[in-house]
C-alpha cells in the first residue's frame, strides 16, 4: 500500500511541473561552490548542534552577523549567501540544510529573483521545490519563510513581488508545517511606501532598525 502523500505534495507537483515547462529547468549555480565551501568547511571539525534552526538564503541572511545575539538561547545556524536565488538555495539544500537536521528553518530569498526577471510564478515553483526536498528530508520540521521585503531600491519591481509573496503565502497557507512571515507589510509607511530608514545607503540591505522588526516578527515564531 502507498505511502500517504505528506502535506502539499500534489500542489508542489502541479506548480512546480508548470514552472519546469514555462521556465526551462534551471542552470547548475556551480558558480556558488566555493561560497559554499567556505560556509561549510567548518561543519566536520566543530559542526553545529543538531535539530536547531537553519536561516538560509540571500545577503539579508549573509549580512545579518548579530543573529546569534538576536535570538538568545535559541539555536541557530546562519547559512546565507550573497546575491543568490530562491534556485540556489534549493540547489545546495543538501549542503546548507540537511547535515544539521535543523527542526526548523528560516528562508529568505525571492528578492534577487524578481530583480532578475523571474516570474512571480517561476519564484513561487522554487519555493515548493525547497518545500518538497524540506518535506522529503526532513519531514517534521517547520519551514518560516520570510516575504520579499520592500527595498526603495527596487520599489519599481513591487507589483511583482507583491504577487511573488501572495503566491507563496497561498502555498503555505495549505500545509501546517510552513508559515509565511509578512515583513512586507511591517516595513511600509502608512502612505503604503518602504521606509527608508529600516535600510543602509544603498536602500537594499537592512539596518538594525529593519533587522528589529524581523526579529520582532520571528521571536514568538521560533520558539519550541
Amino acid at each position: 500500500m502507498p505511502a500517504p502523500l505528506l502535506p502539499c505534495t500534489r500542489w508542489s507537483a502541479i506548480l512546480l511541473t508548470c514552472a519546469l515547462i514555462a521556465t526551462g529547468a534551471h542552470a547548475k549555480p556551480d558558480h556558488w561552490t566555493a561560497e559554499i565551501d567556505r560556509l561549510t568547511q567548518n561543519d566536520k571539525t566543530d559542526p553545529p548542534a543538531r535539530h536547531g534552526i537553519v536561516f538560509v538564503g540571500s545577503s539579508s541572511i549573509l549580512k545579518w552577523e548579530s543573529l546569534p545575539q538576536d535570538f538568545p538561547g535559541l539555536p541557530v545556524i546562519r547559512r546565507g549567501f550573497g546575491g543568490s536565488e530562491l534556485a540556489d538555495s534549493v540547489y545546495f539544500f543538501e549542503r546548507i540544510v540537511l547535515p544539521y537536521q535543523p527542526r526548523s528553518v528560516v528562508l529568505y530569498a525571492g528578492d534577487n529573483d524578481v530583480k532578475a526577471g523571474k516570474t512571480p510564478e517561476a519564484i513561487a515553483a522554487d519555493f515548493v521545490a525547497f518545500c518538497a526536498k524540506l518535506h522529503a528530508t526532513l519531514p517534521t520540521a517547520h519551514l518560516f519563510y520570510i516575504a520579499i521585503k520592500p527595498s526603495p531600491s527596487r520599489w519599481e519591481l513591487h507589483e511583482e513581488m507583491q504577487r511573488a509573496n501572495a503566491l507563496i503565502a497561498a502555498a503555505c497557507a495549505r500545509d501546517p508545517l510552513l508559515t509565511f512571515v509578512d515583513v512586507y507589510s511591517a516595513m511600509l509607511s502608512p502612505d503604503g511606501r518602504p521606509r527608508p530608514e529600516l535600510f543602509q545607503a544603498d536602500q537594499l540591505h537592512l539596518n538594525a532598525k529593519g533587522y528589529a522588526i524581523w526579529i520582532r516578527l520571528l521571536t514568538p515564531l521560533l520558539q519550541p
